[in-house]
């Protein structure tokens, strides 16, 4: 079966990725990743993670991904023979002197090469093959009719992004935010130069409206059109974006495409209305518009926000269970919601259940009609068994 690859920036979301259907996840570690922003695991974290995964017979990938220059190998050896001692099962790498340097330091941790080298053709990636990798991660640059003609020509596994952030440059080879606030994009700094919004001049003259400021940001990856194409081409992990996202985000995305995954397996074909059920399921979570990349083998201005808000910020998740005692859920309030809210309750096993709220206490046993204090805890009869980490959310009627 092909694997689903989730992102993970710390402990407790790659925990929460594997609990919802990824059969890997990919993290990153305190340096020489492309995440510098992200919480990342120091070297104890990644032993936890490592035997949480293989216990349940799931693989971690470490991110070493990001552009080196000289000054930026400070360490790497030693860095490699932890990776290699705790157990991990690859790296992503981007960099040709990372192939020999794993070689010698962590020769038995799979070598996997980053979206970042742009492999976009069979000849690079048989190329890689002879030098050793196991995996090659195709640049999102590739069409579906290309990736079929890749797999079809290979005998490496293929790795293809099926969802998230998609860069304005190639493969994000890129140097806005370098320029503009002197973070490097490629050793881990990027401030998405082009998402923020700009007033454009021709000759020292402003031509933008001065009410629609101009972005030139990518609309995101969603390839729920793509998947059983990819399923039967051959690819062997299908990837999704996002190792600055929330808890909730990477819950729900990953589990809609493994039930996707699991459905395609078990009946062999998706119609339109499936896949517009499972593209509902993941407007639940996303929070900017997506698209379908260069999948459909097209990219005009369609597929960029120009003029159009880039984020569509979402407060739909609202609590979370701490635990369930005699019908009684304990739960973490996240965003605002009151007893009339139209709820449902989604989780490892449990699967979109409606709940409408009767009664709420505090912890002081007061009666609440509302909850709007984050991170406080709440008390609701719930008659269907709900667990430890289970989310609820608005529903949209």
């Amino acid at each position: 079966m092909i694997e689903l690859l989730a992102p993970s920036k710390d402990l407790k979301k790659a925990k929460v990725a594997i609990d919802h259907g990824a059969d890997a996840v990919y993290i990153g570690g305190k340096s020489f990743s492309l995440r510098s922003r992200a919480s990342n695991f120091g070297l104890d974290e990644i032993d936890e993670i490592v035997k949480y995964a293989h216990k349940r017979g799931k693989k971690v990938y470490v991110t070493v991904n990001m552009v080196f220059h000289d000054d930026d190998l400070k360490g790497i050896r030693q860095y490699l023979n932890d990776l290699d001692r705790i157990g991990v099962d690859a790296l992503i790498i981007e960099s040709f002197a990372m192939i020999e340097l794993m070689k010698k330091e962590a020769p038995h941790v799979e070598i996997h090469i980053s979206t970042q080298a742009s492999s976009l053709n069979s000849n690079t990636v048989m190329t890689y093959k002879r030098w050793g990798v196991n995996r090659v991660v195709l640049g999102r640059e590739c069409s579906m009719d290309e990736i079929e003609v890749i797999a079809k020509r290979v005998d490496v596994p293929l790795e293809v992004f099926i969802h998230g952030g998609m860069c304005s440059n190639y493969s994000g080879r890129c140097t806005l935010s370098n320029r503009m606030c002197l973070r490097d994009a490629n050793r881990g700094g990027c401030a998405h130069s082009c998402r923020w919004r700009y007033e454009l001049y021709a000759d020292d003259e402003l031509v933008s409206d001065k009410d629609k400021l101009f972005s030139m940001a990518s609309k995101d990856l969603r390839a729920t059109a793509f998947i059983e194409r990819m399923i039967k081409s051959g690819v062997a992990s299908l990837k999704i974006e996002g190792r600055m996202k929330s808890e909730y985000y990477i819950a729900q995305i990953t589990k809609t495409y493994r039930k996707m995954i699991d459905e395609i397996y078990a009946s062999g074909h998706l119609d339109e209305e499936r896949i517009r059920y499972y593209d509902s399921e993941i407007a639940k979570a996303e929070n900017r518009i997506s698209d379908n990349g260069f999948l459909d083998g097209i990219f005009n201005s369609d597929k960029q926000i120009y003029e159009k808000e880039a984020a569509m910020v979402t407060h739909d998740f609202v609590g979370q269970v701490l635990d369930q005692v005699d019908g009684i859920a304990k739960v973490e309030v996240r965003n605002r919601f009151t007893i009339d809210d139209d709820l449902e309750v989604f989780g490892p096993k449990v699967d979109n259940e409606s709940l409408k709220i009767k009664e709420m206490y505090d912890e002081d046993h007061n009666i609440l009609t509302l909850a709007n204090k984050p991170m406080s805890i709440v008390y609701i009869p719930i008659a269907f068994r709900v667990y430890k980490g289970d989310m609820i959310r608005k529903v949209s009627r």
